[in-house]
């Protein structure tokens, strides 16, 4: 994989990012949190299609797209899925797969080569993961995506995810009526979301998070 690998610390059991001081996943119960604010947040599976499309910022552990695999498999959707992450700084194969031992992450032999250099091609689905800096490789993606999980390390750790620039690109590379769902509640990131074309909820947030947001495309 290119790019510069994460730092992993453990707290009791949990990955840690030495890089942000942030965690990859609730301390509580990663694969709920994820069905809570990403699926659900992009008010899936309901809308699953033959070949829907998630994008993510962050592919962290591939919890979020496990996640979404075992999600389109339990609905019994047609066709295929596609997923395509942007992550600067990939886990090591070690790291990943302890990651998700920990966590109980449904169909976790998906990745036991660790993260895909190219696109991992299964009998129902196609992950692609694009490594370096979103603000770079974002912009020259040609894709669009019908669900953003935007799951950047917190704002105040990992500013880099939630600029005003970088959410235009995730805007403009939407397809029209797609969604995106985030974890953050801050209000600029909000703002940016607005800014860029979105309709913006505040939604419950999950666990010891009182709030959530969720975007749709206007």
């Amino acid at each position: 994989m290119r790019g510069q690998s994460a730092e992993i610390d453990w707290k009791d059991g949990t990955p840690v990012a030495r890089r942000f001081d942030d965690p990859y996943f609730s301390l509580a119960d990663g694969p709920a949190e994820t069905a809570h604010v990403f699926l659900a947040g992009n008010d899936l599976p309901a809308r699953f299609a033959d070949g829907f499309h998630v994008a993510e910022l962050g592919f962290g552990t591939g919890l979020n797209f496990l996640m979404t695999l075992a999600a389109w498999r339990a609905a019994g959707a047609p066709g295929r899925l596609r997923f395509t992450s942007f992550e600067a700084y990939p886990m090591a194969t070690p790291d990943l797969a302890r990651a998700l031992a920990a966590c109980g992450a449904p169909l976790a032999d998906t990745l036991a080569g660790g993260v895909p250099e190219s696109p991992l091609e299964l009998a129902d689905a196609t992950l692609t993961v694009i490594a370096g800096d979103a603000r770079e490789t974002l912009p020259r993606w040609r894709g669009r995506a019908d669900a953003w999980f935007l799951d950047g390390f917190s704002p105040p750790k990992n500013p880099e995810l939630w600029t005003d620039a970088l959410l235009a690109e995730v805007a403009r590379h939407t397809a029209p009526g797609g969604t995106a769902a985030t974890y953050s509640a801050a209000g600029h990131v909000r703002r940016a979301l607005a800014a860029a074309g979105f309709a913006v909820d505040r939604a419950p947030g999950y666990g010891r998070k009182r709030h959530m947001t969720r975007a749709r495309l206007a």
